[in-house]
């Protein structure tokens, strides 16, 4: 005979904040399934079929009525990821930002390289080149005091 999960018990203002979480647009995709699934067992519904339901496995039903049940609502968000964590600063992130677009690079040169980039702020050529795809900036010839828009590449 296989073990009957534990009954789950939901305060009046968890039961609010789950369905609002299962509900709300701006809610992440995996915070409104784990609210789904605790309000499915809060229901009195067993583990297979909450599973069946939701389209998950069994083991997703499990872990999140156990971490549910051991730290309630905040048992329901991301544990922090492995690995090491960031060296860089967002006050880095936003000198580096705020230099390619104000500012005119050393020597005369035409536009900030990585490497100028780099030897300007201290942090390495890689470190320049994600910022700068993660904000899409792509330095060109310009003035420091022009900018240009990418649709039709003249300044405004």
């Amino acid at each position: 005979m296989v073990p009957r999960a534990k009954q789950l018990r939901l305060s009046d203002v968890e039961r609010e904040v789950l369905r609002g979480w299962a509900r709300r647009r701006k809610t992440s995709q995996a915070l409104a399934l784990r609210s789904r699934i605790v309000l499915a067992c809060a229901a009195g519904e067993s583990n297979t079929q909450v599973a069946k339901e939701l389209g998950v496995s069994r083991e997703t039903v499990r872990k999140w009525r156990e971490r549910f049940q051991r730290d309630r609502l905040a048992g329901l968000s991301d544990e922090p990821r492995p690995g090491a964590p960031r060296k860089i600063t967002e006050e880095q992130v936003a000198l580096v930002v705020a230099k390619t677009l104000t500012e005119a690079p050393p020597d005369g040169q035409p536009r900030w390289s990585t490497r100028s980039m780099a030897g300007a702020t201290g942090i390495s050529q890689t470190t320049v080149s994600r910022i700068w795809r993660g904000f899409g900036i792509t330095p060109r010839e310009s003035t420091a005091n022009e900018s240009t828009t990418r649709d039709t590449g003249r300044a405004v």
